[in-house]
Protein backbone atom coordinates (compact mmCIF):
# COMPACT_ATOMS: atom_id res chain seq x y z
CA UNK A 1 0.00 0.00 0.00
CA UNK A 2 1.08 3.54 -1.20
CA UNK A 3 1.08 4.95 2.71
CA UNK A 4 2.04 1.42 4.49
CA UNK A 5 5.88 2.59 5.64
CA UNK A 6 7.43 0.46 8.26
CA UNK A 7 10.41 1.25 10.66
CA UNK A 8 13.26 -1.20 9.45
CA UNK A 9 13.61 -2.64 6.17
CA UNK A 10 16.04 -5.66 5.93
CA UNK A 11 17.01 -7.13 2.91
CA UNK A 12 18.23 -10.27 2.90
CA UNK A 13 17.55 -13.08 5.41
CA UNK A 14 20.60 -15.17 5.99
CA UNK A 15 23.47 -14.83 8.27
CA UNK A 16 24.03 -11.23 8.49
CA UNK A 17 20.09 -10.11 8.01
CA UNK A 18 18.74 -12.87 10.18
CA UNK A 19 21.24 -12.00 13.33
CA UNK A 20 20.53 -7.85 12.94
CA UNK A 21 16.37 -8.60 13.03
CA UNK A 22 16.93 -10.98 15.62
CA UNK A 23 18.95 -8.35 17.46
CA UNK A 24 16.44 -5.32 16.71
CA UNK A 25 13.63 -7.31 17.60
CA UNK A 26 13.70 -6.18 21.11
CA UNK A 27 13.18 -2.31 20.11
CA UNK A 28 9.45 -3.60 19.06
CA UNK A 29 9.84 -1.13 16.03
CA UNK A 30 8.16 -2.91 13.31
CA UNK A 31 10.31 -4.71 11.14
CA UNK A 32 10.11 -6.27 8.00
CA UNK A 33 12.89 -8.60 6.18
CA UNK A 34 12.41 -9.23 2.00
CA UNK A 35 14.42 -12.44 0.98
CA UNK A 36 14.30 -13.19 -2.78
CA UNK A 37 14.20 -16.84 -2.11
CA UNK A 38 11.83 -18.95 -0.33
CA UNK A 39 12.25 -21.03 2.64
CA UNK A 40 13.78 -24.42 2.48
CA UNK A 41 11.88 -27.47 3.31
CA UNK A 42 14.48 -29.98 5.03
CA UNK A 43 12.36 -32.87 4.44
CA UNK A 44 13.30 -32.38 0.76
CA UNK A 45 17.02 -32.26 1.30
CA UNK A 46 19.30 -34.91 -0.06
CA UNK A 47 20.70 -35.81 3.13
CA UNK A 48 16.74 -37.80 3.75
CA UNK A 49 17.63 -40.09 0.91
CA UNK A 50 20.23 -42.69 0.71
CA UNK A 51 21.21 -41.85 -2.51
CA UNK A 52 22.01 -38.16 -2.00
CA UNK A 53 25.39 -37.78 -3.63
CA UNK A 54 23.33 -37.71 -7.37
CA UNK A 55 20.32 -35.74 -5.89
CA UNK A 56 22.10 -32.60 -5.80
CA UNK A 57 21.20 -30.34 -8.74
CA UNK A 58 19.32 -27.90 -6.76
CA UNK A 59 21.98 -27.57 -4.42
CA UNK A 60 24.99 -27.13 -6.34
CA UNK A 61 27.00 -24.11 -4.78
CA UNK A 62 27.20 -22.26 -8.24
CA UNK A 63 23.62 -20.54 -8.95
CA UNK A 64 24.90 -20.43 -12.72
CA UNK A 65 24.70 -24.52 -12.24
CA UNK A 66 21.45 -23.97 -10.14
CA UNK A 67 19.51 -21.88 -12.42
CA UNK A 68 16.71 -21.82 -9.67
CA UNK A 69 13.59 -19.42 -9.72
CA UNK A 70 15.61 -17.59 -6.91
CA UNK A 71 19.00 -17.25 -8.31
CA UNK A 72 20.31 -14.60 -10.56
CA UNK A 73 23.33 -15.59 -12.97
CA UNK A 74 26.71 -14.04 -11.94
CA UNK A 75 29.07 -14.01 -14.90
CA UNK A 76 32.56 -15.18 -12.98
CA UNK A 77 34.48 -15.64 -16.72
CA UNK A 78 36.87 -13.32 -15.96
CA UNK A 79 37.81 -14.62 -12.47
CA UNK A 80 39.41 -17.64 -11.69
CA UNK A 81 37.33 -18.31 -8.90
CA UNK A 82 33.71 -19.14 -9.63
CA UNK A 83 31.60 -16.72 -7.33
CA UNK A 84 29.58 -19.63 -4.86
CA UNK A 85 25.80 -18.29 -3.14
CA UNK A 86 22.94 -19.74 -2.29
CA UNK A 87 19.46 -17.76 -2.26
CA UNK A 88 16.71 -18.58 0.30
CA UNK A 89 15.83 -17.98 3.72
CA UNK A 90 18.94 -18.48 5.37
CA UNK A 91 21.24 -17.97 2.28
CA UNK A 92 24.44 -19.74 2.34
CA UNK A 93 24.19 -21.08 5.77
CA UNK A 94 21.78 -23.48 3.56
CA UNK A 95 25.09 -24.94 2.13
CA UNK A 96 27.79 -23.75 4.21
CA UNK A 97 30.21 -26.11 5.92
CA UNK A 98 29.55 -24.24 9.26
CA UNK A 99 33.34 -24.23 9.95
CA UNK A 100 33.90 -21.09 12.37
CA UNK A 101 36.71 -19.96 13.37
CA UNK A 102 37.02 -16.47 14.49
CA UNK A 103 39.37 -13.52 12.81
CA UNK A 104 42.67 -12.80 14.58
CA UNK A 105 43.28 -9.79 16.64
CA UNK A 106 45.73 -9.15 13.73
CA UNK A 107 43.23 -9.05 11.33
CA UNK A 108 41.80 -5.98 12.30
CA UNK A 109 45.07 -3.92 12.22
CA UNK A 110 46.94 -5.17 9.24
CA UNK A 111 48.20 -1.56 7.91
CA UNK A 112 49.58 -1.08 11.42
CA UNK A 113 51.04 -4.19 11.75
CA UNK A 114 52.28 -5.14 8.59
CA UNK A 115 52.06 -1.96 6.41
CA UNK A 116 49.19 -3.17 3.47
CA UNK A 117 45.67 -2.82 3.13
CA UNK A 118 44.15 -0.79 5.94
CA UNK A 119 42.75 -0.82 9.77
CA UNK A 120 39.37 -1.63 10.54
CA UNK A 121 38.11 1.23 12.74
CA UNK A 122 36.93 -1.63 15.26
CA UNK A 123 39.12 -4.33 16.68
CA UNK A 124 38.61 -7.42 17.86
CA UNK A 125 37.54 -6.93 21.30
CA UNK A 126 35.21 -4.54 20.23
CA UNK A 127 33.33 -7.92 18.75
CA UNK A 128 34.24 -10.01 21.28
CA UNK A 129 30.94 -10.41 23.27
CA UNK A 130 29.57 -10.06 19.97
CA UNK A 131 31.22 -13.20 19.33
CA UNK A 132 30.20 -14.91 22.34
CA UNK A 133 26.81 -13.95 22.13
CA UNK A 134 26.36 -15.37 18.69
CA UNK A 135 27.95 -18.69 19.59
CA UNK A 136 25.50 -19.18 22.28
CA UNK A 137 22.49 -17.74 19.87
CA UNK A 138 23.47 -20.35 16.82
CA UNK A 139 25.47 -23.03 19.23
CA UNK A 140 28.91 -23.50 18.59
CA UNK A 141 31.11 -26.31 19.34
CA UNK A 142 34.34 -26.19 20.33
CA UNK A 143 37.63 -26.70 22.85
CA UNK A 144 38.44 -23.75 25.34
CA UNK A 145 42.36 -23.21 25.44
CA UNK A 146 43.63 -22.94 21.05
CA UNK A 147 46.71 -20.67 21.88
CA UNK A 148 46.14 -18.87 18.58
CA UNK A 149 43.71 -16.77 19.94
CA UNK A 150 42.70 -14.88 23.01
CA UNK A 151 40.97 -16.95 25.57
CA UNK A 152 37.15 -18.04 24.22
CA UNK A 153 34.69 -20.86 25.86
CA UNK A 154 32.13 -22.38 22.81
CA UNK A 155 28.94 -23.08 24.77
CA UNK A 156 29.33 -27.16 23.37
CA UNK A 157 31.36 -29.78 23.29
CA UNK A 158 33.99 -30.03 20.15
CA UNK A 159 32.81 -32.54 17.27
CA UNK A 160 35.00 -35.71 17.69
CA UNK A 161 38.08 -35.95 15.66
CA UNK A 162 37.37 -39.62 14.40
CA UNK A 163 40.44 -42.02 13.35
CA UNK A 164 41.68 -39.06 10.30
CA UNK A 165 41.63 -36.37 13.15
CA UNK A 166 44.20 -38.08 15.67
CA UNK A 167 45.68 -39.15 12.69
CA UNK A 168 46.78 -35.28 11.62
CA UNK A 169 47.13 -34.29 14.96
CA UNK A 170 49.84 -36.67 15.41
CA UNK A 171 51.42 -35.54 12.39
CA UNK A 172 50.82 -31.92 13.00
CA UNK A 173 52.91 -32.46 16.54
CA UNK A 174 55.28 -34.33 15.29
CA UNK A 175 56.42 -31.03 13.14
CA UNK A 176 55.87 -28.94 16.04
CA UNK A 177 53.33 -27.17 14.42
CA UNK A 178 49.78 -25.52 16.02
CA UNK A 179 46.40 -27.55 15.43
CA UNK A 180 43.42 -27.47 17.27
CA UNK A 181 39.76 -28.71 16.95
CA UNK A 182 37.54 -26.63 15.15
CA UNK A 183 35.38 -24.56 16.76
CA UNK A 184 31.80 -25.48 14.55
CA UNK A 185 28.49 -23.77 14.20
CA UNK A 186 27.07 -27.88 14.37
CA UNK A 187 25.39 -28.77 17.48
CA UNK A 188 26.96 -31.85 19.60
CA UNK A 189 23.98 -31.75 21.76
CA UNK A 190 19.95 -30.77 22.07
CA UNK A 191 20.00 -26.86 21.66
CA UNK A 192 16.98 -24.63 21.24
CA UNK A 193 14.92 -27.89 20.29
CA UNK A 194 17.07 -28.69 17.90
CA UNK A 195 18.71 -32.54 17.87
CA UNK A 196 22.66 -32.88 17.84
CA UNK A 197 24.75 -34.08 14.74
CA UNK A 198 24.22 -37.89 13.53
CA UNK A 199 27.85 -37.19 11.68
CA UNK A 200 25.65 -38.65 8.39
CA UNK A 201 28.47 -36.54 6.29
CA UNK A 202 26.69 -34.74 3.33
CA UNK A 203 26.34 -30.78 5.69
CA UNK A 204 27.00 -28.59 2.36
CA UNK A 205 23.91 -30.55 0.85
CA UNK A 206 21.39 -29.22 3.45
CA UNK A 207 21.42 -30.68 7.21
CA UNK A 208 18.03 -32.26 7.35
CA UNK A 209 18.67 -33.21 11.24
CA UNK A 210 18.89 -29.74 11.95
CA UNK A 211 22.38 -30.20 13.76
CA UNK A 212 24.14 -27.63 11.42
CA UNK A 213 23.58 -23.69 12.77
CA UNK A 214 21.96 -22.50 9.66
CA UNK A 215 20.33 -19.03 9.83
CA UNK A 216 16.84 -20.10 9.03
CA UNK A 217 16.82 -22.50 11.85
CA UNK A 218 18.70 -20.39 14.26
CA UNK A 219 18.12 -17.30 14.06
CA UNK A 220 14.90 -16.61 12.14
CA UNK A 221 12.27 -18.90 14.69
CA UNK A 222 13.42 -16.40 17.50
CA UNK A 223 13.33 -13.44 15.15
CA UNK A 224 10.11 -14.00 14.00
CA UNK A 225 7.98 -15.23 17.49
CA UNK A 226 9.76 -11.54 18.58
CA UNK A 227 7.62 -10.05 15.80
CA UNK A 228 9.55 -9.34 12.49
CA UNK A 229 7.93 -10.36 9.23
CA UNK A 230 9.43 -12.28 7.11
CA UNK A 231 8.59 -11.72 3.14
CA UNK A 232 10.26 -14.35 1.12
CA UNK A 233 9.90 -14.11 -3.34
CA UNK A 234 10.67 -10.52 -2.79
CA UNK A 235 13.82 -9.49 -5.30
CA UNK A 236 14.96 -6.23 -4.65
CA UNK A 237 15.34 -3.90 -7.98
CA UNK A 238 16.36 -1.07 -6.42
CA UNK A 239 16.45 1.42 -3.16
CA UNK A 240 14.72 4.75 -3.34
CA UNK A 241 15.80 7.88 -2.10
CA UNK A 242 14.71 11.50 -1.95
CA UNK A 243 16.12 15.15 -2.40
CA UNK A 244 17.79 15.02 0.72
CA UNK A 245 19.21 11.83 0.13
CA UNK A 246 17.75 9.84 2.59
CA UNK A 247 16.64 6.00 1.76
CA UNK A 248 12.99 6.14 1.55
CA UNK A 249 12.22 2.08 0.63
CA UNK A 250 12.62 0.02 -2.44
CA UNK A 251 11.03 -1.12 -5.25
CA UNK A 252 11.16 -4.91 -5.73
CA UNK A 253 9.29 -7.56 -7.55
CA UNK A 254 6.77 -9.45 -5.88
CA UNK A 255 6.65 -13.47 -6.87
CA UNK A 256 3.66 -13.26 -9.43
CA UNK A 257 6.06 -10.67 -10.95
CA UNK A 258 4.54 -7.32 -10.18
CA UNK A 259 6.34 -4.53 -9.32
CA UNK A 260 6.19 -3.48 -5.72
CA UNK A 261 7.32 -0.48 -3.47
CA UNK A 262 7.92 -0.90 0.32
CA UNK A 263 8.66 2.26 2.46
CA UNK A 264 11.16 2.36 5.46
CA UNK A 265 12.14 4.68 7.21
CA UNK A 266 15.41 2.73 7.83
CA UNK A 267 17.09 0.27 5.06
CA UNK A 268 19.55 -2.36 6.18
CA UNK A 269 21.22 -4.03 2.93
CA UNK A 270 22.42 -8.06 3.70
CA UNK A 271 22.79 -9.18 0.80
CA UNK A 272 26.41 -10.48 0.66
CA UNK A 273 29.76 -9.08 -0.80
CA UNK A 274 28.66 -9.93 -4.37
CA UNK A 275 24.42 -9.31 -4.10
CA UNK A 276 24.97 -5.75 -2.00
CA UNK A 277 27.05 -3.81 -4.80
CA UNK A 278 24.91 -5.22 -7.30
CA UNK A 279 22.22 -3.70 -5.82
CA UNK A 280 23.97 -0.25 -5.25
CA UNK A 281 25.02 -0.02 -8.35
CA UNK A 282 21.76 -0.79 -9.56
CA UNK A 283 19.84 2.06 -7.04
CA UNK A 284 21.06 5.14 -9.76
CA UNK A 285 19.34 8.40 -9.66
CA UNK A 286 20.77 12.16 -10.19
CA UNK A 287 22.19 12.50 -6.56
CA UNK A 288 23.94 9.21 -7.01
CA UNK A 289 23.87 8.34 -10.76
CA UNK A 290 26.96 6.20 -10.18
CA UNK A 291 24.89 3.83 -7.77
CA UNK A 292 23.48 4.26 -4.15
CA UNK A 293 25.80 5.59 -1.25
CA UNK A 294 28.90 5.74 -4.00
CA UNK A 295 30.80 9.09 -4.17
CA UNK A 296 33.66 7.30 -2.41
CA UNK A 297 33.58 5.13 -6.30
CA UNK A 298 34.30 2.19 -3.90
CA UNK A 299 31.50 0.77 -3.96
CA UNK A 300 32.45 -3.22 -5.44
CA UNK A 301 35.39 -2.30 -5.19
CA UNK A 302 38.49 -4.64 -3.13
CA UNK A 303 36.73 -7.73 -3.91
CA UNK A 304 38.19 -10.55 -1.69
CA UNK A 305 37.80 -14.40 -2.19
CA UNK A 306 40.05 -16.30 -0.34
CA UNK A 307 42.18 -18.23 -2.76
CA UNK A 308 41.89 -21.81 -2.25
CA UNK A 309 44.44 -24.47 -2.17
CA UNK A 310 44.14 -28.44 -1.43
CA UNK A 311 46.00 -31.70 -0.89
CA UNK A 312 44.53 -34.78 -0.68
CA UNK A 313 46.65 -37.58 1.17
CA UNK A 314 45.78 -41.25 1.19
CA UNK A 315 46.67 -43.81 4.28
CA UNK A 316 47.29 -47.48 4.49
CA UNK A 317 44.45 -48.22 6.90
CA UNK A 318 40.54 -47.54 6.80
CA UNK A 319 39.98 -44.14 8.55
CA UNK A 320 36.25 -43.70 8.00
CA UNK A 321 37.20 -40.70 6.94
CA UNK A 322 33.83 -39.88 4.98
CA UNK A 323 32.14 -40.05 8.56
CA UNK A 324 31.59 -36.69 9.82
CA UNK A 325 30.83 -33.00 9.27
CA UNK A 326 32.76 -32.16 5.93
CA UNK A 327 34.17 -29.24 6.57
CA UNK A 328 34.84 -29.47 10.28
CA UNK A 329 37.66 -31.52 12.13
CA UNK A 330 40.68 -29.57 13.02
CA UNK A 331 42.78 -26.50 11.62
CA UNK A 332 45.69 -25.60 11.87
CA UNK A 333 46.99 -21.99 12.17
CA UNK A 334 50.68 -22.41 11.93
CA UNK A 335 51.29 -20.09 9.14
CA UNK A 336 48.42 -17.53 9.91
CA UNK A 337 50.78 -14.27 11.04
CA UNK A 338 53.14 -12.47 8.54
CA UNK A 339 56.67 -14.17 8.52
CA UNK A 340 58.60 -11.75 5.39
CA UNK A 341 60.58 -14.70 4.75
CA UNK A 342 58.54 -16.69 3.74
CA UNK A 343 58.20 -14.25 0.25
CA UNK A 344 54.57 -12.91 1.26
CA UNK A 345 52.57 -10.93 3.75
CA UNK A 346 49.89 -12.52 6.30
CA UNK A 347 48.94 -15.56 6.20
CA UNK A 348 46.83 -18.97 5.92
CA UNK A 349 44.64 -21.49 8.20
CA UNK A 350 45.30 -25.17 7.09
CA UNK A 351 41.73 -27.36 7.73
CA UNK A 352 41.84 -30.80 7.59
CA UNK A 353 38.14 -31.68 5.95
CA UNK A 354 36.71 -35.30 5.20
CA UNK A 355 37.32 -37.93 2.99
CA UNK A 356 34.88 -38.73 0.05
CA UNK A 357 31.67 -40.77 0.15
CA UNK A 358 31.88 -43.85 -1.95
CA UNK A 359 30.20 -42.52 -5.11
CA UNK A 360 32.37 -39.10 -5.43
CA UNK A 361 35.45 -41.11 -4.74
CA UNK A 362 34.30 -43.52 -7.33
CA UNK A 363 33.37 -40.74 -9.74
CA UNK A 364 36.66 -38.52 -9.03
CA UNK A 365 38.95 -41.82 -9.30
CA UNK A 366 37.22 -42.49 -12.86
CA UNK A 367 38.04 -38.80 -13.69
CA UNK A 368 41.53 -38.49 -12.61
CA UNK A 369 42.56 -42.09 -13.93
CA UNK A 370 43.17 -43.97 -10.47
CA UNK A 371 39.98 -46.00 -10.33
CA UNK A 372 39.56 -46.91 -14.09
CA UNK A 373 36.98 -49.71 -15.06
CA UNK A 374 38.23 -53.09 -15.63
CA UNK A 375 39.63 -55.80 -12.88
CA UNK A 376 41.02 -53.72 -10.53
CA UNK A 377 38.66 -51.22 -10.12
CA UNK A 378 37.06 -52.60 -6.89
CA UNK A 379 40.53 -52.91 -5.62
CA UNK A 380 41.38 -49.60 -6.59
CA UNK A 381 38.46 -48.13 -4.90
CA UNK A 382 39.48 -49.54 -1.61
CA UNK A 383 42.76 -48.50 -1.58
CA UNK A 384 41.14 -44.66 -1.76
CA UNK A 385 37.45 -45.05 -0.22
CA UNK A 386 37.99 -43.73 3.63
CA UNK A 387 41.37 -44.01 3.57
CA UNK A 388 41.85 -40.26 2.03
CA UNK A 389 41.72 -36.87 4.13
CA UNK A 390 41.75 -33.80 2.12
CA UNK A 391 43.33 -30.56 3.26
CA UNK A 392 42.36 -26.86 2.76
CA UNK A 393 44.49 -23.73 2.53
CA UNK A 394 42.30 -20.87 3.13
CA UNK A 395 44.37 -18.21 2.03
CA UNK A 396 43.99 -14.16 3.27
CA UNK A 397 43.07 -12.08 0.48
CA UNK A 398 44.64 -8.43 0.52
CA UNK A 399 41.70 -5.87 -1.03
CA UNK A 400 42.78 -4.30 -4.24
CA UNK A 401 40.72 -2.00 -5.77
CA UNK A 402 40.71 -3.96 -9.34
CA UNK A 403 39.15 -6.75 -8.03
CA UNK A 404 35.62 -5.55 -8.19
CA UNK A 405 31.93 -6.47 -8.70
CA UNK A 406 30.53 -4.24 -11.95
CA UNK A 407 26.94 -4.47 -13.14
CA UNK A 408 26.99 -6.93 -16.47
CA UNK A 409 25.88 -5.21 -19.82
CA UNK A 410 24.14 -8.09 -21.21
CA UNK A 411 23.15 -10.67 -18.80
CA UNK A 412 20.03 -10.06 -16.56
CA UNK A 413 17.81 -12.11 -14.16
CA UNK A 414 14.87 -13.30 -14.91
CA UNK A 415 13.11 -9.57 -14.00
CA UNK A 416 15.54 -7.82 -16.31
CA UNK A 417 17.91 -7.19 -13.66
CA UNK A 418 21.77 -6.73 -14.35
CA UNK A 419 23.70 -9.62 -13.48
CA UNK A 420 26.94 -9.06 -11.28
CA UNK A 421 29.94 -9.34 -13.40
CA UNK A 422 32.99 -9.90 -11.42
CA UNK A 423 36.84 -9.21 -12.72
CA UNK A 424 39.52 -10.30 -10.08
CA UNK A 425 42.86 -11.56 -10.57
CA UNK A 426 44.59 -13.29 -8.26
CA UNK A 427 47.80 -11.32 -7.03
CA UNK A 428 51.48 -12.25 -6.54
CA UNK A 429 51.39 -12.51 -2.49
CA UNK A 430 48.35 -14.95 -2.96
CA UNK A 431 50.06 -17.18 -5.36
CA UNK A 432 53.45 -17.54 -3.52
CA UNK A 433 51.15 -18.29 -0.16
CA UNK A 434 49.03 -20.77 -1.85
CA UNK A 435 52.66 -22.31 -2.92
CA UNK A 436 54.01 -22.25 0.78
CA UNK A 437 50.41 -23.47 2.00
CA UNK A 438 50.63 -26.67 -0.54
CA UNK A 439 53.80 -27.88 0.47
CA UNK A 440 52.91 -27.59 4.26
CA UNK A 441 50.22 -29.61 3.43
CA UNK A 442 52.52 -31.97 1.76
CA UNK A 443 54.74 -31.92 4.69
CA UNK A 444 51.41 -32.67 7.30
CA UNK A 445 50.31 -35.70 5.27
CA UNK A 446 54.04 -37.30 4.69
CA UNK A 447 54.60 -36.55 9.24
CA UNK A 448 50.95 -38.41 9.35
CA UNK A 449 52.33 -41.12 7.68
CA UNK A 450 50.58 -41.05 3.93
CA UNK A 451 51.55 -43.35 1.29
CA UNK A 452 50.16 -40.84 -1.54
CA UNK A 453 50.02 -37.54 -1.41
CA UNK A 454 48.40 -34.94 -4.16
CA UNK A 455 48.24 -31.16 -4.63
CA UNK A 456 45.05 -29.93 -6.60
CA UNK A 457 46.02 -26.63 -9.10
CA UNK A 458 45.48 -23.54 -7.21
CA UNK A 459 43.43 -21.37 -7.03
CA UNK A 460 40.26 -23.93 -6.61
CA UNK A 461 37.48 -23.04 -9.24
CA UNK A 462 34.69 -23.40 -7.14
CA UNK A 463 35.89 -22.25 -3.94
CA UNK A 464 34.49 -18.63 -4.13
CA UNK A 465 31.99 -18.61 -0.96
CA UNK A 466 33.83 -16.13 0.96
CA UNK A 467 32.23 -12.88 -0.58
CA UNK A 468 34.04 -9.50 0.90
CA UNK A 469 35.17 -6.09 1.16
CA UNK A 470 33.22 -4.67 -1.46
CA UNK A 471 31.71 -1.65 0.35
CA UNK A 472 33.87 -1.13 3.42
CA UNK A 473 33.98 0.41 6.45
CA UNK A 474 35.81 3.47 7.85
CA UNK A 475 36.10 6.45 9.24
CA UNK A 476 37.24 8.70 5.68
CA UNK A 477 33.97 9.02 3.83
CA UNK A 478 36.84 9.14 1.06
CA UNK A 479 38.04 5.70 1.13
CA UNK A 480 35.06 3.98 2.66
CA UNK A 481 31.73 3.21 1.65
CA UNK A 482 29.82 3.11 5.89
CA UNK A 483 31.57 4.52 8.68
CA UNK A 484 32.18 2.25 11.82
CA UNK A 485 28.80 0.91 13.01
CA UNK A 486 27.76 0.14 9.43
CA UNK A 487 25.94 3.37 8.66
CA UNK A 488 26.38 4.80 4.51
CA UNK A 489 28.30 7.90 4.80
CA UNK A 490 26.11 9.03 2.33
CA UNK A 491 22.37 7.75 2.71
CA UNK A 492 22.51 8.50 6.80
CA UNK A 493 19.61 6.02 7.53
CA UNK A 494 20.89 3.39 5.71
CA UNK A 495 22.83 0.64 6.95
CA UNK A 496 25.24 -2.45 5.61
CA UNK A 497 25.67 -5.41 7.64
CA UNK A 498 27.32 -8.19 5.40
CA UNK A 499 30.40 -9.01 4.40
CA UNK A 500 31.10 -6.45 1.96
CA UNK A 501 31.58 -4.28 5.07
CA UNK A 502 35.17 -6.05 5.90
CA UNK A 503 37.96 -3.82 5.19
CA UNK A 504 40.17 -7.41 5.06
CA UNK A 505 39.51 -10.99 4.92
CA UNK A 506 41.67 -12.58 7.34
CA UNK A 507 42.39 -16.28 6.65
CA UNK A 508 40.09 -18.08 7.86
CA UNK A 509 35.98 -18.93 6.64
CA UNK A 510 34.61 -15.43 8.10
CA UNK A 511 30.77 -16.35 8.44
CA UNK A 512 31.06 -16.18 12.60
CA UNK A 513 32.88 -12.55 11.86
CA UNK A 514 30.33 -11.76 9.63
CA UNK A 515 27.48 -12.70 11.97
CA UNK A 516 29.32 -10.96 15.20
CA UNK A 517 29.72 -7.69 13.02
CA UNK A 518 26.12 -7.50 12.19
CA UNK A 519 25.14 -8.35 15.86
CA UNK A 520 27.28 -5.05 16.70
CA UNK A 521 26.06 -2.98 13.82
CA UNK A 522 22.75 -3.67 15.12
CA UNK A 523 23.52 -2.79 19.05
CA UNK A 524 25.08 0.53 17.97
CA UNK A 525 22.17 1.43 16.33
CA UNK A 526 19.73 0.64 19.69
CA UNK A 527 22.43 2.57 21.57
CA UNK A 528 21.90 5.46 18.99
CA UNK A 529 18.18 5.52 18.60
CA UNK A 530 17.76 8.61 19.88
CA UNK A 531 20.01 10.66 16.52
CA UNK A 532 20.48 7.84 14.24
CA UNK A 533 20.75 9.83 11.46
CA UNK A 534 23.03 12.43 12.85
Amino acid sequence: MPDDVVDVLIIGAGASGAAVAWSLAETKMRIVCMEQGDWMDPAQYPSNHADWEVRRSDMHPSPNHRSRTADYPVNDDNSPIAILNYNAVGGSTILYSAHFPRFHPSDFAVRSLDGVADDWPISYHDLEPFFAMNDHNIGVSGLAGDTALPPHDPPLKHLPLGLMGEKMGKGFNQLGWHWWPSDTAIITEPWNGRGECLNLGPCNAGCAQGAKSSADIAYWPDAQRAGVELRTNCRIREITVDSNDMATGVIYYDADGNEQHQRAEVVIVACNGVGTPRLLLNSKSSAFPDGLANRSGLVGKNLMLHPWGAVEGTFDEPLASHFGPQGSCLLSQEFYETDESRGFVRGYNMQITRGNPPISTAIGGLTSGRIPWGKDHHNLFEKYFDRSVYLGICAEDLPEEHNEVVLDDEQKDSNGIPAPKINYTLSENSRRMLEHGLNSGVQAFEAAGAIEINKAPYPLRYAGWHLLGTARMGNDPERSVVNEWGRSHDVKNMFIVDGSVFVTSGGVNPTTTIQAVALYIADSIKRNLANLFD
